[in-house]
């Protein structure tokens, strides 16, 4: 069965343990700016919310890719980059409703979350549960929703 990554924000304390967790794993090396996940924080609003590429079921960045290196797996139910077959025209980055696409020019790579290739590192290393990887049900797609529609509620009482 797909599963998906569940954001809690309520429980994120904005220690940024996913940002170096993915740093790390991806580059070898603590260096959350090249991270796939990146956590804001509003302090005066005691609020953090860890963020990365989502994997949209119609992801965007899919649909403008002109050569087909942004595609959705299927089989892994994510949205995998092929770095071989991009040409660096960074759509999918002006494409992405999230910004969770970001191109890095020193390494001349699209910079988003791979899923750990199904393990993701973030996860493992969050130590608040404010991120988990669950199996893809109804219940976790409503519970899924449901905080999107309440960060999008928060997000506008703070912008």
């Amino acid at each position: 069965m797909e599963k998906v990554l569940m954001i809690h924000a309520d429980k994120c304390t904005g220690c940024r343990n996913c940002e170096l967790a993915c740093s790390f794993f991806h580059e070898g090396a603590f260096r959350p700016r090249h991270s796939s996940v990146h956590a804001y924080s509003w302090e005066r609003e005691g609020l953090s919310v860890p963020m990365m590429c989502q994997h949209c079921e119609n992801a965007p960045c899919v649909s403008v890719c002109p050569t087909g290196a942004m595609q959705r797996n299927e089989a892994k139910g994510f949205v995998e980059w092929n770095k071989n077959v991009c040409i660096r025209c960074k759509m999918c980055t002006v494409a992405c409703p999230f910004g969770n696409a970001v191109y890095d020019a020193a390494g001349r790579n699209i910079i988003k979350c791979d899923m750990c290739q199904g393990d993701p590192e973030c996860v493992r290393f969050c130590p608040n549960e404010a991120l988990t990887y669950l199996e893809d049900t109804i219940a976790v797609r409503a519970r899924k929703k449901a905080f999107a529609a309440k960060f999008k509620e928060a997000f506008k009482e703070v912008s």
